[in-house]
């Protein structure tokens, strides 16, 4: 072949070639674009009607659904059944998944939908019995009660009849992929009962408490000598600093009993005197297994399906009377402190009777629970409300000697309550479930390690590590050890009744009547209404102990231990128009310790209430309250701890220049938590650093939990250089001034590593952000698909035991975990001033508008105007959906 000939050929094979790699990548682009528009048609094929008209079987007449800038929906209707059968349509539309997933947990069977990895989760959560005490709740109700949650469901099913899979939410489509055979099931009202019982679980503390101290006992303890193991204990867990912060009764005031009085006779019964200085999934099958977040227990399992506790509790809720505000009326506050996720717990809602009639008796706004018919935190025409965690000891540990069937009480074998249910697994085999409950509940040992360990190791009431053969030795008591649960969750309550009550209040007393019914979870409940009235009530069902007072797991064998009943209503806590002005509540201790039953020894530390209501008097001494001023509190960063560590280590000699650069920060640190600070980034990880170094290496266990209890237990060491604490051969600290030089050091090695050594480039907002991942498959393992539902990061400032309650867990991360995961400010002088934020947004799909556009907002601390009287929301719609009945 001649060049001649060869170059033609080539320019013809490059031609060739070109013609083929155009050809390729026109079908990549065409492929790309066909995914990309099939992407986008499965994404927003869920995405709900928001305008125009929909025909719905099952309702009585018209109902209008009103939709705000973010997305928030006020329902008006004609009847209560169409009122509660909208919001069940409603809440479908924007929140099914999240719905049908948290269900599938309250029920134990996450293994149907996400496969073998949820077994384990499913058969502690099936032991709880969670779903089998909704269903004795619901069969419980009156008739009118029972008729709003069955016109729920109905409203619920309405929309998944015109909207099944994928139409449903995003996530059917990616669970279809790996469980084709799932099928959505009809909505009943136990599943909205069922909910409650989760929230009494993430609202939980003192059921790790009392395992965390009985595994800490038997760790350090010896029988010879189990007074020194309750001394170490009694260090850290030390009791209420009842001299230094508040509690939120300190003066009970004398009410009529619940029922006997109208708000006008209980204006009569104010207290006269009181007021102290501050009181004021693996989605699974032969293909492919989604590993989800790996979880070192299954009570840690739990926590990520249901919201972790985190590092201890952040709830907030005060109200100032008019005497203090600038337009002589209340205002009323409230952010509750939960496990972040993703959407966010809340759902924001107004339900409107187009006439208020007794039939049709309700006009409230406020946040709601997906799945949940009715208003749990608001306000109506007349009065407002809050919620923050009690805190009070509502669950018991008992150690019970189990022989075969049996167990032992006052000497003798009586039989075990025995049921047998079956877990399901998707792609795999049944598992078959024998549960095992005693007089006090069920048998957790054997399901998760840490209360495997209590049964092994054995402490009880009396805090002496007992082993087997000197409780067994003269006792004539034969067979295991188990650890069983008392909680007042899993007994059949009237929560589901209360939320109704709350919803249709217009005074106080109609108020307590509808406390008296809120049960589980246990709440500190306050009160504002628009005659200018400030309360506060303590709710539900407080145990009363005999001989033990639950701080540590208590001898299952001895009657004398069990609960003889609960606190009467009419002797709880109460506060109406105290004459402080103010009424404050954060999962401080409630009342002294004169008062006449035990609650808890297990309350936050008080640090976050002495500061709100330190604030609350330094600026009504200045000027009249506002709204403003309660944001201004909300978003309070001062971190207590801080700015005592700041003191102390101005005394501190520390090696190295960048160190030495570190500490300096902290000498013009204002203690706030902000998240620009590079002195707040510091003195955070510092703490972190002291507080692991004091207990490293140790045979003493961290004592995690509440900063607010470490904040307590580190300020007692740091007014006793002598503490022998202070003393850790292993890490080369023999004194206070040691072990602070070398947190210090280390801190700022910490802090390089992590943000670089230039110390104005720190900012604790980078270190403390926070990632919004959906509780299923965001935390799959498979990164392309948390990138379809997770967010973030965000940067936000605030910390633990902080007022701006963004909770972090010492020793793991300083990224947020748990949050203010709502604020609120209720002008009760105006409702149409009120203020509201979220952490995420109403939709729970996806890529929608609404699905994380509150987030920005919520981690810079803004609020936006709640519209709330027709006028107002006739204002601010933008959107407008009719529901027609069918026919």
């Amino acid at each position: 072949m001649t060049t001649e000939s060869v170059e033609p050929t080539r320019r013809h094979l490059a031609a060739r070639i070109g013609r083929i790699a155009f050809i390729v990548v026109a079908a990549i682009v065409v492929i790309a674009v066909a995914a990309a528009f099939f992407v986008v048609w499965t994404i927003q094929r869920s995405f709900p009607q928001t305008s125009g008209e929909v025909t719905a079987s099952g309702l009585q007449s018209e109902v209008l659904v009103q939709r705000d800038a973010l997305g928030v929906p006020t329902i008006t209707a004609d009847s209560s059944h169409d009122l509660f059968y909208a919001q069940g349509y409603v809440h479908a539309q924007d929140r099914f998944f999240e719905m049908d997933f948290r269900r599938h947990v309250t029920s134990g069977r996450v293994a149907e939908m996400f496969g073998e990895s949820q077994a384990g989760t499913d058969m502690f959560l099936r032991t709880l019995g969670w779903r089998e005490v909704a269903e004795k709740e619901v069969e419980a109700l009156d008739e009118t009660t029972r008729s709003y949650y069955e016109a729920y469901a109905d409203g619920v099913n309405a929309y998944l009849a015109e909207n099944d899979g994928a139409e449903a939410s995003l996530e059917y489509a990616v669970l279809g992929i790996q469980n084709p055979d799932y099928e959505i099931e009809p909505w009943e009202p136990a599943d909205s009962v069922a909910w409650l019982k989760a929230m009494a679980w993430d609202l939980r503390t003192n059921i790790e408490d009392e395992t965390e101290r009985a595994l800490l006992v038997a760790e350090t303890g010896d029988t010879d000598a189990p007074a020194d193991s309750m001394a170490l204990l009694e260090q850290l867990y030390p009791a209420y600093p009842f001299d230094e912060n508040p509690v939120i009764v300190p003066k009970i005031s004398t009410l009529p009993e619940v029922g006997t009085g109208t708000d006008a006779d209980a204006a009569s019964f104010t207290e006269g005197t009181g007021g102290t200085d501050g009181d004021g999934t693996g989605i699974q099958n032969a293909v492919t297994t989604i590993e989800w977040q790996e979880a070192d227990s299954v009570i840690e399992a739990a926590g990520i399906l249901l919201g972790d506790a985190g590092e201890g509790i952040g709830s907030n809720s005060w109200v100032v009377s008019g005497a203090l505000t600038a337009t002589g009326m209340p205002l009323l506050s409230n952010d509750p402190h939960l496990g972040a996720a993703l959407p966010s717990v809340w759902y924001q809602v107004q339900l409107r009777c187009s006439t208020v009639s007794d039939e049709c008796p309700f006009d409230v706004g406020g946040f709601s629970f997906s799945g949940l018919p009715g208003v749990v935190i608001g306000h109506n025409s007349q009065v407002a409300w809050g919620f923050t965690n009690l805190t009070t000891d509502v669950a018991d540990l008992y150690v019970e000697k189990v022989d075969g069937d049996q167990y032992w009480r006052d000497g003798e074998l009586v039989p075990l309550e025995v049921r047998e249910e079956t877990v399901k697994v998707a792609g795999g085999d049944d598992i078959d479930l024998t549960i095992r409950s005693t007089v006090h509940g069920p048998i957790l040992s054997g399901l998760t390690d840490d209360f495997t360990a209590v049964a092994d190791d054995l402490v009880i009431a009396d805090g002496s590590a007992l082993t087997h053969g000197e409780t067994d030795a003269g006792s004539g008591m034969t067979g295991e050890y188990a650890v069983s649960l008392r909680w007042t969750a899993l007994d059949a309550g009237t929560t589901a009744s209360a939320l109704f009550a709350m919803n249709t209040a217009h005074d106080f007393d109609a108020f307590r009547h509808a406390a008296s019914l809120f049960d589980v979870p246990a709440q500190n409940l306050i009160y504002a209404d628009v005659e200018g009235n400030i309360g506060y009530q303590a709710p539900g069902r407080l145990p009363i102990r005999g001989a033990g007072d639950g701080w540590l797991p208590q001898p299952g064998w001895d009657s004398s231990y069990d609960w003889t009943g609960f606190i009467p209503f009419d002797e709880l806590p109460v506060s109406y128009n105290p004459a402080s002005g103010y009424i404050v509540t954060a999962n401080n201790a409630i009342v002294t310790d004169d008062y006449d039953h035990f609650l808890s020894r297990d309350w936050d530390y008080g640090y976050r209430a002495a500061r709100i209501a330190h604030l609350i008097e330094r600026k009504a001494a200045a000027a009249p309250l506002t709204g403003a001023d309660m944001r201004d509190i909300q978003n309070d960063n001062e971190m207590w701890i801080g700015k005592k560590l700041a003191t102390v280590m101005g005394d501190v000699a520390v090696d190295g220049a960048g160190p030495k650069e570190a500490v300096a920060l902290l000498r013009t640190w204002d203690a706030q938590n902000n998240a620009d600070s590079a002195a707040a980034a510091y003195a955070n990880v510092l703490w972190s650093n002291l507080v692991l170094n004091l207990f490293a290496n140790r045979d003493e266990p961290l004592p995690y939990g509440s900063q607010g209890r470490l904040f307590a237990v580190v300020d007692a060491l740091l007014d006793d250089p002598s503490d022998p604490l202070w003393t850790n051969e292993q890490i080369g600290a023999s004194s206070m001034d040691e072990m602070l030089a070398l947190s210090a050091e280390d801190a700022y090695d910490e802090l390089v590593a992590l943000q670089g050594n230039v110390t104005a480039r720190w900012n604790w907002g980078g270190l403390h952000a926070i990632t919004l991942r959906s509780d299923t498959l965001g935390s799959s393992g498979i990164a392309p698909i948390e990138a379809l539902f997770n967010r973030g990061p965000y940067p936000v400032g605030g910390g633990a035991s902080v007022v701006n309650a963004t909770g972090w867990m010492i020793g793991e991360s300083y990224a947020t975990t748990t949050v203010p995961s709502m604020r609120m400010v209720i002008d009760l002088s105006d409702f149409d001033a009120s203020s509201w934020n979220h952490l995420t947004g109403a939709s729970g799909h996806a890529f929608h508008p609404h699905y994380v556009d509150q987030t920005e907002n919520w981690s810079h601390g803004i609020q936006t105007v709640w519209a709330y009287t027709p006028d107002a929301v006739d204002e601010v719609t933008v959107d407008t959906l009719t529901l027609t009945p069918a026919g």
